[in-house]
């Protein structure tokens, strides 16, 4: 199946699939270790939260990897490795899994990590009561009545999970998904405990009251400012992790981070857009850059309260036109990240880069044609349209680089406004804009994670963009043996329809202490764990 991404291919030929067994940071030999291993790194923006059922960003989601752990963890390729889960069956059609559970998982708290503890968490996942922004998700995963509990149909006991012992995990589906396993290493699928909620209700993560299973436990919060975690003696494999404490600063300026970087404070930050030519000709041990499974785009508020402009498809299209991408990609960011014509990043597994109109042309022929549109549609030079971003310098030169396209090509003028990530959140999800700065990472190494974003019943599908015909492909695909000619549609329609404006695939673009040992950069997903790192003395 070519859906299939090859580190599950052998195990579907097979009723039983033997999970890799995890590796936690293997130092290799003649390496001595640091007596400090304090692992600090540069956040953006204040995480969303650290409940595995609420987190919604990439920042909240390297904590909860840490703290908390689902079934399956990754390794540095990106391959499926044993997290709680010691091994899974799945039926001949794919869509029942069993889930075999190690008896020595525990929380910190000394508790054990049985099935029941996943079984609440998913069922929390849909319950409408929680309102998790990540609820669509377990729709997404196809487990048995999970739409029909999101829509208040059936309590949250029907959802097709169930614990037939401690060590047992059931969950049925409603399609076949020979990638379900891929999918629970999302941080939506983490285990809760249980006592703990009951106990603390919505304070149950702040330090002083959180029980987690993770390799670590939250031992500090200062929202805005920082927050660290230290190594969980309770975890099944505490012996085998080196990094003791992990510190994430809050710096909103990716400039100050950099300073603060050089003065030894931080031991990864990202490299400041337009930089790392100079930085990695300085710095060739430290500056990196590498594919990453994510997408950087501009999503359209599609909605009565966006402007009657952006309603016209023809205008969207010329906005998109007019983006020269590659000045973006060369000489705003120059940090190998690639230009972006289609939704879907071309390091996804599996999945053939479609062809799409704009793609195939020269930025002349695009720009000239962007002009014709905007004619078409009626709307000339003096055409207003108000973009928003998170704050970020490096949103910030995007966002004014693309501003002074579209005014230069066809003559629109652009308000740019910044927020600060909870209120920019809001903004978007309520869709109180009218152009929005926006970016995904793949939750999972398949199409879909990206694809699913658009269709209408997706909560994130901030656009608000509905098309039938893409949401009977996007349910067809679901069971392809071969989805790709489907995605290839998919995508054929977003680029005809302009919901969002695909600008470039990100590059991981970083200053790595030479000290730090073992962070994973082949695996695109960049889904990492502090307990697989490690110190080197200098």
């Amino acid at each position: 199946m070519t859906k299939t991404p090859k580190i599950l291919f052998a195990g579907l030929m097979a009723s039983t699939m033997l999970v890799t067994p995890l590796v936690a940071a293997e130092v290799p030999a003649g390496v001595t270790l640091a007596a400090d291993q304090t692992f600090t790194y540069r956040v953006l923006d204040e995480h969303s939260s650290v409940d595995p059922q609420v987190v919604e960003d990439v920042s909240g989601s390297e904590i909860v990897r840490d703290i908390f752990e689902g079934l399956h963890n990754q390794d540095g390729d990106g391959n499926l490795v044993a997290g709680v889960a010691e091994s899974y069956t799945s039926n001949e059609a794919n869509d029942e899994y069993t889930f075999n559970l190690r008896a020595n998982a525990k929380w910190s708290n000394g508790d054990p990590v049985v099935a029941g503890d996943f079984v609440y968490a998913w069922q929390r996942l849909v319950d409408p009561e929680l309102a998790s922004p990540y609820s669509w998700f377990g729709e997404l995963m196809s487990i048995e009545n999970a739409g029909a509990i999101l829509a208040g149909e059936k309590p949250v006991t029907d959802l097709g999970i169930s614990a037939p012992d401690d060590h047992t995990l059931v969950v049925k589906l409603t399609a076949s998904l020979p990638y379900f396993p891929l999918m629970t290493t999302h941080a939506s699928t983490f285990p809760v405990h249980k006592a703990t909620l009951d106990a603390h209700g919505a304070d149950w993560t702040k330090p002083e009251n959180i029980v987690s299973n993770g390799a670590y436990v939250l031992t500090e919060h200062v929202p805005s400012e920082r927050s660290a975690r230290e190594r969980n003696t309770m975890y099944w494999d505490n012996d085998a992790t080196v990094i003791d404490k992990v510190v994430a600063l809050v710096i909103n300026d990716e400039n100050v981070a950099l300073t603060r970087y050089f003065a030894g404070e931080l031991d990864r930050t990202e490299v400041p857009a337009g930089q790392y030519p100079k930085l990695k000709a300085e710095y060739p041990d430290q500056a990196t850059s590498f594919p990453r499974l994510c997408s950087y785009y501009y999503t359209i508020n599609l909605t009565d309260t966006t402007s009657e402009a952006l309603k016209d498809v023809r205008v969207r299209e010329a906005l998109s036109l007019a983006i020269d991408r590659d000045i973006i990609v060369d000489k705003v960011l120059a940090g190998g990240q690639t230009a972006a014509y289609s939704f879907t990043p071309a390091a996804t597994a599996g999945f053939n880069v479609p062809d799409v109109p704009a793609a195939s042309m020269s930025q002349a022929e695009r720009d000239a044609k962007a002009v014709s549109l905007m004619a078409d549609a009626g709307f000339g030079p003096g055409l207003t349209v108000d973009l928003v971003y998170n704050t970020s310098e490096a949103h910030k030169k995007i966002a004014v680089a693309v501003s002074q396209m579209w005014k230069q090509k066809l003559g629109v003028e652009v308000t740019l406004a910044n927020q600060e990530w909870k209120t920019f959140l809001e903004t978007r999800g309520n869709q109180d804009y009218q152009v929005a700065r926006a970016g995904w990472c793949g939750d999972y190494n398949e199409a879909s994670t990206f694809l699913d974003l658009l269709d209408s019943g997706s909560g994130y599908n901030d656009a608000k963009y509905n098309n039938a015909a893409v949401d009977a492909l996007l349910s067809d695909a679901k069971t392809s043996a071969n989805p790709q000619p489907l995605y290839t549609e998919i995508e054929q329609h977003i680029a005809a329809d302009v919901p969002v404006i695909p600008i470039y695939h990100y590059a991981g673009v970083y200053m790595l202490d030479s000290d730090l040992g073992n962070w994973p950069v082949k695996n695109v997903e960049q889904n990492w764990y502090s307990k697989d790192l490690y110190k080197i003395a200098e």
